[in-house]
């Protein structure tokens, strides 16, 4: 009996170790199975991807074309893990793909339809690239997508209408792209998105009446598109999360929404550029927390509420081109936060209010072409030029042009003590000796002032002759165009004055010491110094190049208008008796960035500091040109940016197309090809865009990048493709000035950043380059400035997609 207990357990103890054995095999396969990729998936390293997210990817990489070979780690035959940073880009979470992060990487081509295989991607980031064809569709049909970052591409079609299948996508940005088509209302169900940027596309039709609606937007930037019909009515009840709004250059009509002001949150609202009418509505004083306030360029009537006073977070009121009337607001002084105010080309009426001098952050002001009276507050003529007053005819104090007169001295009627109520009426009679010496007065007074005009002359013929000797010292050439000059003065002419540091007359202008500075398409120019020692810049324009007298008044007049701290102020013009037709500008002593950069010893060393400096100076000017005065350049280069004694830029010769007849200003355009500034597409439609003018700029850029000049091929290459075939192979420092590799350890992510930046202005299509504003905006982001605003698209996306997903 005990042996068969023990063979009983004899029995089990080893069906126990065979039945571990099997085990033991069957989960040895397992292992191996999982790690050996078959059938289930793809690893490496023991990271399993899933074959459906391995196939997705391989498929976006075919139809991705990679010129700089950023998708060469995603090869199937790499011993490196899709996730585990093997692959550039890519992101995972338990074998699934959840990020793909490929900005700036140059990429072309198309995004396939198959990403939409990659169930759990929460994150797509291939912003700053040249991709084209659509967005896909097939986005819609991933639940987990958070935030997608495509803007600065070349993306075309519509905005698809299945993004909006997506219930927790926060971040969607597809500014700056060739999206055409209405915005679909279905984006408006996107229960979670508090970001969406269509800025800068194609987009036509109603904005949907809700999307202004959402009760989680916090940003919202439809600028830049051809949007018409009346701006929607905005969440009322509820919570109101929106901060920022930005409808502007679109077609939208109608009235300011009163919904809009009862958007709490609202710090910033911009619906510049349309065609909106009626009034301000009063309830806007409710925005406690608004920063910015732009209506410029619309049709805006009525007055200024009075509650303006309770906006104590303003710092920027832009009103300019509207319709608004009435007396500016006393209360506008009670914004103590204020910087930039702008009420310019409106129907305002009476004083200027004393309490804007109380402003002491106000940086920018103009209140120009209106219908203002009065004095000038002093503080505010010493603080900003004429231009900031002009076109105000009762207006007086803000330059020495323009006086006030001096108040006349009240004399109190004297009264007789005997008879106070009346006049008196007895007047005594001259006598004859009386009147022979009031008549031997006059001839007196008479001969004096026929001898002080004599003494003048005398004096004027003078300082000629005086003048004249000076002028042999002059080189012949010059001599010859001041000779010319002068005998146009003897003449008779005009001189036009706009405003300017000093005043001087026709005579003076005409008998100033000249030296040529150089030429151009447009005519010579001359360093004039003046008799008193200043010194100012004179363009002589060609001869029969320009518009007809009346023509060119008006388009001069509207030149001597423009103000901004990076554009060469037209200070005055001469029209000589003969048609000689000068030009008078500040004079810049540091001469052309083309000189600065490229005519320099080799002891003379321009730091990145001082290049980056320009190179922002240039892209303010231009973006003030093409937002603020809708002018485009069409002949920017290197030798028309002009820098003062501190190195500032300033742009010169803008507007000067429109002083020439049509023959002359397109061969002044077509000059700018044969320098290498011109834009490739140039040639096919020959006319000039705000995008030609992005491209020279990025030409620019490149010169102060690399201090190479664009009219000297390099092997055999312009300058946008050598720098090119540089950064193809792998980024390699030597696209830089030499000067500049010096600073590399503490700058070299500047000089990146900037030449990626510079590469996108002069990209080949025009759609794809920046607007100038935004390139201020990246300048900005790159190199940061104390006490700097940036309003842009790029930004902000940029931004909001580095937090994460």
């Amino acid at each position: 009996m005990n042996q068969l207990h023990k063979n009983q357990f004899r029995i089990y103890e080893i069906s126990f170790h065979f039945c571990k054995s099997i085990f033991l095999c069957l989960l040895l396969l397992s292992a191996q199975a999982v790690a050996g990729g078959g059938g289930g998936g793809h690893s490496w390293d023991g990271i399993v991807v899933t074959q459906g997210n391995y196939q997705a990817l391989q498929a976006i990489k075919h139809e991705l074309i990679d010129i700089t070979g950023v998708l060469r780690s995603w090869n199937d035959s790499s011993t490196t893990s899709v996730c585990s940073g093997g692959w550039a880009g890519i992101k995972c979470l338990r074998g699934q793909v959840v990020a793909i992060q490929l900005p700036w990487k140059g990429l072309g081509g198309t995004i396939s339809e198959k990403i939409g295989q990659l169930q759990n991607l929460r994150k797509l980031s291939l912003h700053d690239n040249v991709i084209a064809g659509s967005v896909p569709r097939s986005l819609g049909y991933l639940k987990n997508l958070h935030g997608v970052y495509l803007f600065n591409n070349r993306l075309s079609g519509s905005v698809p209408a299945s993004l909006g299948n997506c219930p927790l996508l926060q971040n969607l940005d597809l500014s700056n792209n060739q999206l055409s088509g209405m915005i679909p209302a279905s984006l408006a169900e996107s229960t979670r998105l508090y970001r969406l940027n269509l800025s800068f596309n194609l987009l036509s039709g109603p904005l949907p009446v809700m999307i202004p609606r959402s009760h989680t937007l916090t940003f919202l930037d439809l600028g830049h598109n051809n949007l018409s019909g009346s701006i929607p009515d905005f969440l009322v009840n509820g919570s109101h999360p929106l901060k920022k709004l930005n409808l502007d250059h679109n077609l939208f009509s109608g009235a300011v929404p009163l919904s809009l002001c009862k958007q709490s949150m609202l710090e910033e609202v911009s619906l510049s550029h349309n065609q909106l009418f009626g009034s301000i509505p009063k309830e806007c004083g409710a925005l406690l927390h608004l920063q910015s306030l732009d209506l410029s360029y619309n049709s805006i009537n009525g007055t200024i509420p009075d509650a303006i006073d309770r906006l104590h977070n303003l710092t920027v009121l832009n009103l300019k081109r509207n319709k608004i009337n009435g007396p500016i607001p006393e209360r506008i002084g009670n914004i103590s936060g204020i910087r930039q105010l702008d009420l310019s080309e409106n129907n305002f009426t009476g004083l200027i209010p004393p309490s804007l001098a109380n402003l002491a952050n106000l940086s920018s002001f103009n209140v120009s072409f209106n219908t203002l009276s009065g004095p000038v507050p002093p503080i505010l003529s010493r603080k900003f030029n004429s231009s900031s007053f002009v076109g105000n005819i009762q207006l007086c104090g803000y330059s020495s042009s323009t006086p006030c007169p001096s108040p006349k001295p009240h004399h109190p009627p004297t009264l007789s003590p005997t008879s106070p109520q009346e006049p008196r009426k007895h007047h005594r009679k001259l006598s004859v000796k009386d009147i022979i010496l009031i008549t031997i007065g006059a001839l007196l007074a008479l001969l004096l002032l026929l001898c002080c005009i004599l003494l003048c002359c005398l004096i004027k013929k003078r300082a000629a002759l005086k003048q004249k000797d000076g002028k042999d010292k002059i080189t012949a050439k010059t001599a010859t165009a001041t000779a010319a000059a002068t005998a146009g003065g003897e003449m008779g002419g005009k001189l036009v004055h706009f405003d300017g540091p000093f005043v001087f007359t026709a005579d003076d202008l005409l008998c100033a010491t000249a030296e040529i500075m150089g030429k151009s398409t447009y005519g010579t120019a001359y360093k004039a110094t003046l008799e008193d020692g200043n010194e100012v810049a004179v363009k002589r324009l060609r001869e029969k190049t320009t518009k007809g007298v009346k023509e060119f008044e008006a388009e001069v007049t509207a030149l001597g208008k423009i103000r901004h701290a990076n554009l060469l102020a037209l200070r005055a013009y001469y029209l000589g008796p003969k048609g000689e037709k000068l030009l008078v500008f500040d004079y810049m002593s540091k001469g052309s960035l083309s000189a600065f950069l490229h005519a320099r010893g080799p002891e003379t060393l321009i730091p990145w500091q001082t290049r980056m400096k320009i190179a922002k100076g240039i892209s303010r000017g231009l973006a003030h040109l093409h937002k603020k005065e809708n002018m485009i350049h069409e002949n920017l280069t290197a030798s028309n940016i002009l820098l003062d004694e501190k190195t500032n830029a300033h742009i010169a010769d803008y507007g000067l197309s429109r002083l020439m007849t049509a023959a002359a200003a397109t061969n002044v355009v077509a000059t700018a090809g044969t320098l290498g500034y011109r834009a490739p597409e140039f040639s096919k439609i020959k006319n000039a865009s705000t995008k030609t003018d992005v491209y020279s700029l990025g030409i620019i850029i490149l010169e102060l990048l690399t201090g190479k000049s664009p009219g000297e091929p390099t092997s055999g290459m312009d300058l946008p493709q050598w720098v090119a075939s540089i950064v193809k192979e792998e980024w390699t420092n030597e696209v830089f000035d030499l000067e500049l590799m010096r600073e590399t350890q503490t700058v070299g992510d500047e000089l990146l950043n900037t030449l990626k930046l510079a590469l996108h202005c002069v990209d080949p299509s025009p759609a794809a380059r920046p607007e100038a504003i935004q390139v201020v905006n990246q300048l900005e982001e790159i190199r940061p400035e104390t006490e700097t605003t940036t309003i842009g698209s790029g930004s902000d996306g940029a931004k909001e997609e580095e937090e994460g997903i």
